[in-house]
C-alpha cells in the first residue's frame, strides 16, 4: 500500500511524505505507483524549479519521497501541494486498498 501524509503547520499544507508500493502489478508496470510518482515529482519540481521556493526534498532508492516547504509564504507552492492532495484523495477513492491519504500530520 502507498501511504501519503500531507504535512501541515498552523493548519496550512506545507509538504508531503510518500512511502510504500501499491502492489497492483510488478515494479515498473504498476499504473497506480506511476500515477502517484508522476504527480509527486511534478509537484516537487514545480515548487523548487518553477516557483523557486525554498524546500527540503528527499527521495530514497526505494521510492520514498518527502517535500517540506521552508518558504511558507510562496502561495503558488502552497496551492500546488493542495492540488496534489486533491488529486491523490480522488485516486484513493478509486484504489482504497492500495492508496491511503492522511491529511492531518502536524510538523
Amino acid at each position: 500500500m502507498i501511504t501519503v501524509r500531507f504535512l501541515k503547520n498552523n493548519n496550512r499544507l506545507v509538504g508531503f511524505e510518500i512511502k510504500g508500493h501499491a502492489g497492483l502489478d510488478e515494479h515498473g508496470k504498476d499504473i497506480l505507483c506511476a500515477s502517484v510518482s508522476s504527480a509527486a515529482y511534478m509537484t516537487a519540481n514545480a515548487v523548487t524549479d518553477v516557483f523557486k521556493a525554498s524546500a527540503e526534498c528527499f527521495v530514497s532508492q526505494d521510492g520514498e519521497m518527502k517535500l517540506l516547504l521552508l518558504d511558507r509564504d510562496n502561495q503558488s507552492s502552497l496551492d500546488i501541494i493542495k492540488a496534489l492532495e486533491f488529486h491523490l484523495r480522488h485516486l484513493a477513492k478509486d484504489y482504497p486498498e492500495h492508496l491511503k491519504v492522511i491529511c492531518n500530520t502536524e510538523v
